[in-house]
């Protein structure tokens, strides 16, 4: 057989190719909008996802049965140059699920291509659950300040046992003393918004002229 001619390509079975990717790339945009931790614009980027995985299933389709198809494909590639990196390795491994269902159900190899995907949504459910999980609480800096004369009268334990009355982790990861200043900043695992509002109100109730800031623990480098 002449490897320069085109095999006839068999239009049911690329139906069906057609339908699970749409399927399954469809699955992979809802996750990635919905689950996604890019800061980048994840409902714009999305759509994008599906008509890469049928562009890819297209240009596998058609050349997987022509040598000289393929040959010249790696020509017309070669000159291709994007304009725009992609810098979020979420984003790029998103497009890589994209490319390798294409790639999958182009060469027809629907089983392994199915039976791999289905491995990867499993993992990315149960991800998905863990970092839910993980919302549910708040990890957060909280940092005392009390000045003025009470800051003689403050002593670390009390502020300790007031902390540890309302919340299930406490670790204290700094603490200043001057003669003026008590200063401590600690890590808090808060269950639910009311702690804190009850752990503040408690330090205000003991310490009138104290202050409490906040600071969300994932927004910290190293956090």
């Amino acid at each position: 057989m002449n490897q320069n001619l085109a095999a006839p390509l068999s239009m049911p079975v690329m139906a069906l190719n057609l339908v699970l990717a749409i399927g399954l790339s469809l699955i992979i945009a809802w996750y990635y909008v919905r689950y996604g931790t890019s800061l980048s614009n994840r409902s714009q980027f999305a759509p994008t996802l599906p008509m890469l995985t049928l562009i890819t299933l297209l240009v596998i389709t058609i050349i997987k049965s022509s040598l000289a198809l393929s040959l010249g494909l790696v020509g017309a590639l070669s000159i291709v140059r994007f304009r725009t990196a992609i810098k979020d390795p979420e984003e790029l491994i998103f497009l890589f699920f994209a490319i390798a269902i294409g790639l999958g159900l182009g060469a027809d190899q629907r089983v392994p291509t199915l039976i791999g995907a289905a491995a990867i949504f499993a993992y990315l459910a149960v991800q998905a659950f863990i970092r839910r999980k993980r919302l549910a609480s708040h990890s957060l800096y909280m940092n005392i300040q009390v000045s003025g004369d009470q800051a003689e009268t403050a002593t670390f334990s009390a502020i300790n046992q007031l902390l540890a009355g309302q919340f299930p982790e406490v670790d204290l990861r700094r603490l200043d003393q001057s003669d003026h200043t008590l200063q401590m900043t600690y890590y808090i695992n808060a269950r639910n918004p009311e702690s804190l509002v009850k752990a503040m109100d408690a330090i205000k109730g003991s310490y009138p002229t104290s202050t409490v800031s906040l600071v969300e623990q994932k927004n910290l480098l190293g956090g």
